[in-house]
């Protein structure tokens, strides 16, 4: 009960504090005024102990207790300076995050830049997460860490890893001193691919120019290593017997050049269903390198192949329903 009122004190000081700051422009060094600290659990029992050691020294006027009482208070000071200066003038900026599809783990990076002496035990954490894991990691002198958020990507569209904290409690763990960072960067979720959606839409195909190869049985295209479920009349018997193993027959013919996937084609289906087909016959399309088109309600996308092209066509789909 204490630890939940403690956490959500600290969140409406932060939001107060930080109301009109975020999202902020990297990077972000933390100096004086961003970096708060307060005893830890252990520092506050080390305080209650330091109190009894003064009555009792008090109480029965001992030397030796009042000497005991203040070095230890003196020790608990300049444990508390070393805890500020781990967080002191560290300079903080967001790494590249790579998108993801739904249902997989978007990973935020956060680059710690240090200017001068080792950091320890510095860890990094969701702050407006109660019980969020955090990421531990040491910084040395005129160096560059970087540390991985983890968050999980439940739907299509932007994630936001919203406020960080970078705490330390280093070196004695007697106070915990912590700073709040927000850079707004999104990471662009895709949408889940479909297996269900099958094979290419051949049927999709419009009349273009030239003509690309596709599976079929007309002619006979390469060969390749066997898998387990080919049937034997697709084995290359005069190649095995040449000693260059068991290779089967590939067949194909060729199709028209533009394969149009199509959002209207799909009637019936629910919009996450339509986008989660659309998406694994890019993913298919691209991996037969085959060109393709996609044609959704608000934009039509011409076609073609390569990693911009298939980035881009999920990056419509991702978005598809969600930009004013």
């Amino acid at each position: 009960m204490l630890a939940s009122l403690t956490f959500n004190l600290r969140q409406r000081i932060s939001d107060w504090i930080f109301r009109a700051r975020f999202p902020e422009q990297p990077p972000v060094v933390l100096i004086q005024r961003r970096i708060f600290i307060l005893p830890s659990r252990t520092g506050y029992f080390f305080a209650f102990v330091l109190v009894l050691l003064l009555i009792a020294s008090i109480n029965y006027s001992l030397s030796l207790g009042y000497l005991l009482t203040f070095l230890l208070a003196g020790m608990g000071g300049i444990a508390m300076f070393h805890t500020f200066r781990n967080l002191l003038r560290l300079s903080i900026s967001p790494g590249k995050v790579e998108p993801v599809f739904a249902g997989e783990t978007a990973h935020f990076s956060i680059v710690l830049a240090n200017p001068n002496l080792p950091r320890y035990a510095i860890g990094i954490k969701r702050a407006q997460i109660r019980n969020a894991e955090p990421e531990f990691g040491d910084a040395s002198e005129q160096t560059s860490t970087t540390f991985q958020i983890p968050m999980m990507a439940l739907k299509r569209g932007y994630l936001k890893c919203g406020r960080l904290e970078i705490f330390t409690e280093y070196p004695v763990g007697l106070f915990h001193a912590w700073s709040y960072v927000d850079f707004g960067v999104p990471c662009l979720v895709y949408p889940k691919p479909d297996p269900g959606a099958g094979a290419l839409p051949l049927d999709m195909r419009a009349k273009g120019e030239g003509n690309v190869p596709v599976r079929g049985d007309e002619e006979f295209q390469s060969l390749r290593a066997y898998r387990a479920g080919d049937t034997p009349r697709q084995i290359a018997w005069k190649a095995l017997a040449r000693g260059q193993g068991l290779l089967v027959k590939e067949f194909g013919s060729t199709a028209s050049a533009d394969l149009w996937l199509d959002y209207d084609a799909l009637q019936g289906l629910p919009v996450e269903q339509r986008l989660g087909r659309l998406t694994w016959w890019v993913m298919e399309a691209e991996r037969s390198q085959m060109p393709y088109g996609l044609k959704l309600p608000d934009r039509n996308i011409r076609p073609d192949l390569g990693t911009e092209h298939r980035d881009e066509c999920l990056h419509a789909l991702a978005l598809f329903g969600l930009e004013s």
